[in-house]
């Protein structure tokens, strides 16, 4: 047990490590040109995630619901305050440090085969999607890392402490989590991801961190949707 997130944890860091080691020697406009291909790659990955789910009601009233309460705790600024200090503790040049760790945090952590992947690995032993997940992740963090820095490297914490979480309680998931939540989980995440692919590609800066309530209460939406007839 553990084994997947530990495999995913290690290939965050190896990507982000040689991104950022490659990403060094790229010329200015290559490096533009990369982030605006990570930018629509990011918008078009938030799409296909928000149309998982049918009632897209479920999404829209989770987001804005938790949109709310992010917004009254304000963790946009706690996360950035995280990624301002360590940035200034030990970058020595130019430096994305809270952008790269907000956006891969985000990015590694939403999504069915983080959920599924955990409760598997936790349940049975079986790490086959978390191994998958490791892949892509993998890849995902040397391509950001290129453009944003070793900020990406970080995500690696949050990837340990939620799906490790997962993996710990996935006895108790197990026997919460339905398929119809974790589909509208996806799609709530979809709209957040959608957010982070216009801050890539400076169409809009959206807060996408204080929308991550609406990732619990997107659950909790679809587990009282028959009392309310949604």
């Amino acid at each position: 047990m553990g084994v997947g997130t530990a495999i995913n944890v290690a290939t965050v860091l190896a990507g982000g490590g040689i991104g950022t080691l490659a990403g060094g020697r790229f010329p200015p406009k290559m490096r533009d040109t990369a982030m605006h291909a990570i930018g629509i790659v990011t918008l078009l990955v938030g799409v296909q995630n928000f149309l998982k789910y049918q009632n897209p009601l479920v999404p829209l009233i989770s987001v804005i619901v938790g949109l709310v309460v992010g917004e009254w705790v304000d963790i946009d600024s706690w996360l950035r305050r995280l990624g301002d200090g360590l940035e200034a503790r030990f970058s020595k040049g130019t430096s994305q440090v809270s952008r790269a760790f907000v956006t891969t945090s985000l990015l590694f952590c939403v999504g069915p085969l983080t959920i599924l992947g955990s409760i598997e690995d936790g349940l049975r032993g079986d790490y086959s999607l978390l191994a998958l997940k490791s892949v892509l992740d993998g890849i995902a963090a040397l391509s950001f890392s290129s453009v944003l820095g070793w900020g990406v490297m970080l995500s690696a914490g949050t990837v340990l402490v939620v799906q490790g979480s997962i993996t710990l309680g996935a006895g108790f998931v197990q026997e919460v989590v339905t398929k119809g939540m974790i589909s509208a989980t996806t799609a709530t995440g979809g709209i957040l991801i959608f957010g982070l692919g216009l801050g890539l590609l400076n169409l809009k800066e959206v807060r996408v961190a204080n929308m991550l309530p609406a990732l619990l209460v997107a659950p909790l939406l679809v587990s009282i949707m028959p009392a309310l007839r949604l």
